[in-house]
């Protein structure tokens, strides 16, 4: 059963459990009953019933609803009285579920005067009966002032028999205060006031604050990952453990701060965890490390030559000492495999992390106008990333983040705010081989960066599934950032307007190189197949080589700035409106040295001329370039507008309308890092082996043909990309205490990235200009995108402790921006000459999504036990129970086809065969379906035209609040990812030739279990 079926039917179960629960809870109202004024719940109200001589009162909760658990079988007559209100009084079947409306009393009645009342019957539990004093009763001994109640939950004395005559009303607000031995002023209303019988008077509120909280995980309490091969990966020692103290209230120091000092508050948060997680991987074989590739059907192609060798044998004098070197750092299988087998290797992987978080914030008012408040946070961060072949790399980071603000009320409908905020953090990497083994220079591998902190292996790849060997960068980067801003509010009339404007400034100063060591692709060109990667490893010959190091040290600056205006306007009771615009403009980035490196275009991509910042004249256009290189776009205003409406007064139908403009505000970042280490500044490169430029692992890293070693460059007149999004909406109250909506959204982009590789031709086909330049990507904001959706919202308010949501939506989204994919996706257009043709699925498109969330809480409103007392509603009351599951079909994949263009690979795709492409020959997606296309011609394999696999999660919480005294809770949490413990995988090998074809790389999460226990104080 596919992912889609298996995700889609555990849902359906779900739903049909939910709909019992919640007909169940609906249903379950037998002895129950609920007072109503207006078609809402009245609270307080009292409901006696009567059976012969048994009399049993209740009074109604904060939904209207009142309670009798054991009601005889039989008839009783219920009376309900309300203060102001008429009372009401019919025979009723104990199975019976009431609705009482109630009538409000005039005036004249209000004043007539009341009979006295019968004989008074005390209020209980709704399921004690209350005996009927005998006429001859004796008369009880007055109360004592302030000693009517001796303790909560006692019964109130009975009146001197010769007392006057008091009003009922009053009468059934002294009942009204005793409720299961509870407490209760206005039966829970909003304005309820503190409970004040006997001794259990609420003390003086403190002036401080805090709560200690501890989040803990363990593996004991975890699923085992999923195994993709089946092995039984012995599931790691794992642990999570998280704590927090938050503190806060007045300074006050005697002599130093007065009473009225200014109040702070301090929160500290500690983590501490082993995250494990199973990886898989296919690692050489024994028969492929001695050269023997006898189990291929494809002959193994001795490139030297041209023919095929002997058997598929290679002999061990050809292999590379290079080849030999690197091949010492896999591991070998550990469990036993054929070469064709998807995988052979699987290990638990940890992942240490240590954070270490702590804030103050201060706030003070100064006279009646004036608020000054300060916060500085600071954030440390240690972490250990092993990988599947051993190597251990940290990451080390520490910041700050400084804000003070200063709000004047100007008038008492004014007020503005001051602020300026000051971030700045400090990121330290190093690889596993740093400062301790030169893997490539005792390998005998020149034209890459041999410094000690640059030491390791290049990076290889492998088409066939084969796992690469890669390992990080030696890094020491420190992010700034400083803004000022200022924003206010201005009331006036039906206007409330807001506007103000901000001011930042970015630093990025980094110090380390993009690709020191280099990188090999193997994609069995030279040997004759994809399968045969592994072969032109051992033979020392990659297919292609890039490379990126040296003018180590980049310092990029940017600074942004913004204005905005808002009005919400409240035309008439019905009609709302809201309109305001923004503009901002954001810098591209630029170098405080001048050390950006960009291409000179002539027309056509003829010819091409490094331009650098510093000295910004391009040689062949002639043109002016700015410190950037990029072109700025001042033009970033942005409108937006919105209307709600309530066409029908004093109906919940409601309509929204919606419009904005926004502007893409970090794509110049991106750019900024792929011009920071290029040639002529910096060794940069990307080839392709032929017979112009040799490769080999000993020396692969020689320039282009073309004389033309920059990998890259973007368009001057480069433009950040805009979304246009509009919004229609229509809400609509519905009976059971439901509400629905139906939205449907609309959007346009326009100017978005493309990327593409200049002068570049089919695989195996004729070069059209052979002196053209090549081996570099160019961007240009040409493309544009698409979507709509339609969304379906169900909510049922809460109700009797039950509230829930249901969202559905249908969406499709297209576009033909090529800059990034997702999965396997390609991020680089297929055919440079035809940009249309990348026209497709957007890599976030998923046309279905399915979201539901329920919660309910015990001992709250109809059927959920609210008169429970003693150990029973200990036990039971105020446990909060919570689900929420989400549902969608799988986004877009690309099939890929790696064969070399301009150096790179993995941009082409394949033919579609047209044979079945889910489910077939135990994959989720069928080898057979592609095949190379002929040389010299591009696949017709739509860019991202397979659907991924389908998502489904399903996450749980149970909490509950213990209060242990006045000012003193413990609340306790239980939450759990992956609840139904559902194996669900998050994209799918597309790349045809290898060996993982249609198979995950991995499994998603499995069921995670972490508990919090908070005191608050």
């Amino acid at each position: 059963m596919s992912p889609n079926k298996r995700g889609f039917k555990c849902l359906s179960v779900f739903l049909c459990v939910c709909l019992c629960l919640n007909v169940f809870v609906l249903s379950a109202a037998e002895n129950h009953g609920q007072v109503i004024f207006g078609g809402v719940g009245v609270p307080g109200a009292v409901v006696t019933a009567t059976q012969g001589d048994k009399k049993l009162k209740a009074i109604t909760d904060v939904d209207g609803v009142y309670t009798f658990p054991d009601l005889a079988d039989g008839t009783w007559s219920m009376q309900v009285e309300m203060s102001g209100f008429a009372p009401l009084k019919n025979d009723v079947a104990a199975s019976a579920s009431p609705m009482w409306d109630l009538k409000m009393m005039g005036l004249a009645e209000l004043n007539a005067p009341v009979q006295a009342p019968p004989a008074r019957t005390e209020v209980r539990a709704a399921n004690t009966v209350a005996p009927v004093p005998p006429k001859n009763a004796p008369k009880p001994a007055p109360a004592k002032p302030n000693a009517q109640v001796a303790a909560a939950g006692a019964a109130p004395a009975a009146p001197p028999a010769d007392a006057p005559a008091t009003d009922e009303a009053s009468s059934r607000a002294a009942d009204g205060f005793l409720i299961n031995g509870n407490s209760n002023n206005g039966a829970s209303s909003p304005f309820a006031l503190n409970p004040a019988f006997g001794n259990n008077r609420r003390g003086g509120r403190s002036l401080y604050n805090g709560n200690v909280a501890l989040n803990i995980g363990n593996s004991s309490f975890n699923a085992q990952s999923f195994s993709l091969t089946g092995q039984n990966t012995q599931k790691p020692q794992t642990s999570q453990l998280t704590g927090s103290l938050n503190f806060g209230g007045p300074i006050k120091i005697p002599k130093l701060i007065p009473r009225n000092g200014p109040n702070f508050t301090v929160n500290y948060q500690g983590t501490r965890s082993r995250i494990g997680n199973t990886q898989t991987g296919l690692m050489p074989t024994d028969a492929q490390r001695a050269g023997n590739f006898s189990y291929l059907t494809t002959p193994i192609i001795d490139p030297s030559t041209g023919l095929a060798f002997p058997t598929n044998q290679i002999p061990l004098a050809r292999f590379s000492p290079q080849a030999l070197s690197l091949l010492a750092l896999y591991p070998r299988p550990n469990f036993t495999n054929t070469g064709t087998s998807p995988y052979n290797y699987q290990i638990p992987i940890i992942n240490i992390t240590h954070s270490d978080s702590l804030s103050v914030r201060v706030g003070k008012g100064v006279g009646r106008k004036n608020q000054l408040n300060g916060q500085f946070s600071m954030q440390s961060n240690r972490q250990d990333n092993p990988n599947l072949l051993g190597f251990l790399d940290t990451n080390r980071s520490f910041g700050f983040n400084a804000n003070a603000t200063w709000r004047r009320t100007f008038t008492p409908r004014f007020y503005g705010t001051f602020g300026v905020t000051v971030s700045r953090q400090g990121i330290t990497s190093v690889p596993f081989f740093a400062s301790r083994t030169n893997i490539s220079g005792n390998a005998g591998i020149t034209g890459n960066n041999q410094e000690p902190l640059n030491w390791g292996p290049p990076s290889l790849g492998f088409t066939s599934g084969i796992t690469g060997l890669n390992d990080g960068n030696s890094s020491v980067v420190h992010n700034q950032t400083t803004t000022f801003s200022f924003g206010s509010t201005w009331n006036h009339a039906r206007h409330n307007f807001s506007f103000g404007a901000d001011l930042t400034k970015l630093q990025t100063n980094n110090i380390g190189q993009t690709s020191p060591r280099g990188s090999f692709q193997f994609s069995g060109i030279s040997t004759g197949s994809p399968s045969a990667d592994f072969a032109g490893f051992l033979l020392g010959i990659p297919d292609t080589a890039s490379i990126a190091y040296g003018n180590a040290d980049k310092y990029l600056r940017a600074q942004n700035m913004d204005a905005y205006i808002d009005d919400d306007w409240r035309l008439s009771p019905s009609v709302s409106m809201r309109i305001g615009a923004r503009w901002q403009y954001n810098s591209p980035y630029y170098e405080k040295y001048g050390r950006l490196v960009n291409l000179d275009v002539a027309s056509g991509f003829t010819n091409v001329a490094p331009v650098i910042a510093y000295d910004p004249v391009g040689s062949l256009t002639g043109m002016h370039y700015p410190d950037s290189l990029v072109g700025t776009d001042k033009h970033g205003l942005m409108p937006k507008i919105g209307l709600a409406w309530r066409p029908i007064a004093g109906s919940s139908l409601l309509i929204r309308l919606g419009y904005d403009l926004n502007f893409d505000t970090s794509g110049y970042s991106y750019l900024a890092a792929q011009m920071d280490q290029q040639s002529p500044l910096s060794k940069s490169l990307r080839v392709s082996n032929s017979l112009a430029t040799p490769l080999t692992l000993a020396n692969g890293f020689i320039g282009s043909p073309t004389g033309n070693n920059d990998t890259f460059a973007v368009d001057p007149n480069f433009k950040l990309g805009n979304v246009q999004n509009w919004q229609l909406q229509v809400q609509k109250d519905l009976p059971f205490s439901l509400q629905m909506s139906v939205t449907y959204n609309g959007t346009k982009g326009t100017r978005a990235a493309q990327q593409f590789y200049p002068n570049t031709y089919p695989y195996g086909g004729v070069n059209p200009c052979p002196l053209c330049p090549s081996g570099f990507s160019y961007i240009a904001s040409n493309g544009n995108s698409t979507r709509e959706a339609g969304i379906l919202q169900l909510r049922r308010r809460l109700r009797s402790g039950f509230t829930s949501t249901l969202t559905y939506t249908y969406a499709k989204a297209i576009d033909d921006a090529v800059l990034g994919g997702a999965g396997g996706g390609s991020v680089v257009a297929q055919n440079w000459l035809d940009l249309a043709g990348e026209r497709g699925l957007s890599n976030f498109d998923q046309r279905h999504q399915l979201s539901l969330q329920v919660q309910y809480t015990t001992g709250l409103g109809l059927g959920g036990g609210n008169l429970l007392s003693g150990w029973r509603g200990l036990a039971f009351k105020e446990w909060t129970f919570a689900t929420q599951v989400n549902a969608a079909t799988g986004r877009p994949l690309s099939p890929i086809y790696n064969a070399p263009v301009s150096g790179a690979v993995g941009s082409l795709r394949p033919d579609y065969t047209g044979l079945p492409l889910y489910d077939v020959q135990g994959r989720f997606l069928n080898p057979l379906a592609y095949v190379a296309p002929p040389m010299g011609e591009y696949g017709n394999a739509g860019r991202d035209s397979i659907t991924g696999p389908s998502s489904f999660s399903m996450s749980g919480t149970m909490a509950r609040t213990f209060r242990m005294s006045d000012r003193m809770n413990l609340t306790f949490q239980l939450n759990a990812s992956n609840l139904l413990n559902h194996v669900t995988y998050g994209t799918w090998i597309t790349t045809l030739g290898s060996f993982q074809f249609g198979l995950p790389p991995a499994a998603n999460q499995m069921r995670q279990v972490v508990a919090n226990v908070r005191l608050s104080f």
